[in-house]
């Protein structure tokens, strides 16, 4: 397929990249900053424009790939009747984009994406479209990138899996800036964590959470949660943490076994 993307941040390029490899022709590239679309466009051989007025009209497929916030400036620009328009976002409603063309719709990667990335990530990718023909077009484009990880969802379910993704990529990685800020400051290595980090993430792959749960939290050991707490008195906000996750998980595990 012919796609125009539009955007030139860590999604577009990754995309971009993930689309020429199965084969697609990326014909265009859109972004306000001139000198970011251009660098993107050179990657894949491509031309690059930031004038809304010379964005081409006769490609399949145009993703839009920026913020959140930035789809709707978009809708104001762009009309492509007959062609099939998708923003990447999780939640965000399709259609936003029901001004721009007959058939649009969603393209959501559910995966933390990142350009300087040398070996690209398997990607779940969300579709949605308002029409038989957006939905076939945009998910014959995923197959062609994620094989068996194509699924179909609505708003609201894309939105539900974005909050999930939000707890479990997000917040668990502000969890490691706070853990390597501790360990730099007492004097500790946390690349020594690796290993743990790197187990405790493959377990999930055969079993529930529910069912791997450790530390003292959950077996109640008060005395060793206290001594915890005093060596996070000088970092209050990991401290603070800390309790709130504690407290968590020893309700929650009496949920659980309830």
């Amino acid at each position: 397929m012919n796609i125009i993307i539009i955007g030139t941040g860590n999604v577009a390029a990754v995309l971009g990249r993930k689309l020429r490899q199965a084969g697609h022709r990326i014909v265009q590239i859109f972004g306000r900053d001139a000198a970011a679309a251009s660098k993107l466009a050179y990657q894949f051989e491509t031309e690059s424009t930031n004038y809304w007025s010379v964005i081409r009209k006769d490609a399949d497929i145009y993703l839009i790939a920026v913020a959140d916030d930035a789809i709707h400036e978009v809708t104001k620009h762009v009309r492509v009747p007959g062609k099939v328009v998708a923003h990447t976002a999780a939640s965000v409603k399709k259609d936003v984009l029901k001004n721009m063309s007959h058939h649009y719709g969603v393209f959501y990667p559910l995966q933390s994406l990142r350009q300087d990335v040398k070996e690209l990530p398997e990607i779940p990718i969300f579709i949605d479209g308002s029409d038989d023909v957006a939905r076939k077009k945009l998910e014959q484009l995923a197959q062609s990138i994620s094989k068996d990880k194509v699924i179909v969802a609505g708003d609201e379910e894309r939105l539900k899996m974005h909050v999930a993704a939000v707890v479990v990529s997000n917040f668990v990685n502000h969890l490691y800036v706070l853990t390597e800020d501790f360990c730099k400051k007492e004097g500790i290595d946390f690349q020594k964590l690796l290993p743990l980090i790197e187990e405790t993430a493959h377990r999930l792959r055969s079993t529930s959470p529910s069912k791997t749960q450790t530390g003292p939290a959950i077996r109640n050991d008060e005395p060793t949660i206290q001594e915890h707490l005093i060596v996070l008195e000088k970092y209050p906000q990991l401290k603070k943490i800390y309790e709130v996750m504690t407290a968590s998980i020893q309700s929650g595990s009496s949920d659980i076994n309830n």
